[in-house]
């Protein structure tokens, strides 16, 4: 019987947690930071301003994302060996942004095509145990999406 009652209390806590932040157990998303916004990866469907999906055919893409083989090349890179991640660069004192992958193409929503080859719109390096050359390329392109983002966003970071 006091297990019931331990499960019966702690079932509203999940999910008000769940609904309060997107997450019940706290986990690095990466981000990028702008002038007073920044972008992350939604987790719950009511969180996102933006959507984009993918594709593997280049004449539907509407953006191209180059996969790069180091950070210094790349616009946004997401690297999980950092020793202690700045948690100030995101999310403290700023308007979050989300955005998400759709399963659909839409036409109102940009169709990314990820590529290695070169003359791509932005670049991404991914070295990571929990994040994919997907969210990285999601990441890039929402924060392209969200003012004030620059006609190019390797200028701003």
């Amino acid at each position: 019987m006091l297990r019931m009652r331990i499960w019966a209390s702690a079932v509203p806590v999940l999910i008000a947690s769940a609904f309060a932040g997107g997450h019940i157990v706290a986990s690095p998303r990466p981000c990028i930071p702008l002038d007073g916004v920044s972008v992350w990866l939604g987790t719950t469907p009511w969180q996102n301003q933006h959507h984009v999906s993918f594709t593997t055919d280049p004449n539907q893409a509407t953006v191209r994302v180059q996969i790069v083989d180091s950070p210094e090349l790349a616009d946004f890179a997401i690297v999980d060996d950092v020793a202690t991640p700045d948690a100030a660069s995101c999310g403290e004192g700023t308007t979050p942004r989300y955005v998400s992958v759709a399963p659909h193409a839409s036409a109102a929503e940009p169709v990314i095509y990820l590529t290695t080859e070169p003359g791509a719109d932005y670049r991404v390096f991914v070295q990571s145990k929990s994040a994919t050359v997907q969210d990285a390329a999601a990441l890039i392109v929402g924060a392209a999406l969200t003012p004030p983002a620059p006609a190019r966003l390797a200028a701003a970071l």
